[in-house]
């Protein structure tokens, strides 16, 4: 639970800590997107899901994606508690990643992810089918915001936090 996550988390100091959920498109559910915010930089990730939402599917696109990056920027993942994320422990063996989950009905408690979701409804409109998006489709759009100063950033982009931590887990 988000109760037993370190405390370095919360004050945005140690970076590597991950929010994620999904963006459900059409409403019958059959089209998503995975996002995945990094909680110091604001680095968006967007994960292509065209076919389902099924746990096995959902672990599977989230290991491959964060697998590209350095260790020291994978410390933690927190979701909410929806079915995707029921393979969690499956994927904290394979990446090593610990998955935390917000209480019930508190979305508030991924504050990032959920302030980076209203951003990518000006891109993905409720009721869209996202299904023909492609993985390249998304980096696009997922480049466009990373690319964009943010005010809580001191007007850098999350790409240039995140470059900066890159360089300081390096060298």
């Amino acid at each position: 639970m988000i109760s037993e996550r370190p405390p370095e988390v919360e004050d945005r100091a140690v970076p590597g800590h991950w929010e994620g959920d999904l963006i459900i498109g059409t409403r019958d559910g059959s089209s998503q997107i995975g996002v995945m915010v990094e909680r110091t930089s604001r680095f968006v990730m967007l994960l292509a899901l065209p076919d389902n939402r099924r746990a096995e599917t959902v672990r599977d696109v989230i290991a491959r994606k964060i697998q590209k990056l350095p260790a020291d920027l994978i410390r933690s993942l927190t979701w909410d508690q929806g079915k995707e994320m029921g393979q969690h422990t499956q994927f904290t063996v394979d990446t090593g990643v610990a998955v935390y989950f917000c209480d019930p009905h508190s979305p508030w408690q991924r504050g990032t992810v959920e302030n980076t979701n209203r951003l990518l409804r000006q891109y993905f409109p409720r009721g869209a089918d996202y299904s023909p998006l492609s993985q390249d489709d998304l980096d696009l759009v997922a480049d466009e915001l990373n690319q964009r100063p943010r005010k809580t950033l001191g007007y850098q982009t999350p790409a240039e936090v995140l470059n900066h931590l890159i360089n300081a887990t390096t060298a």
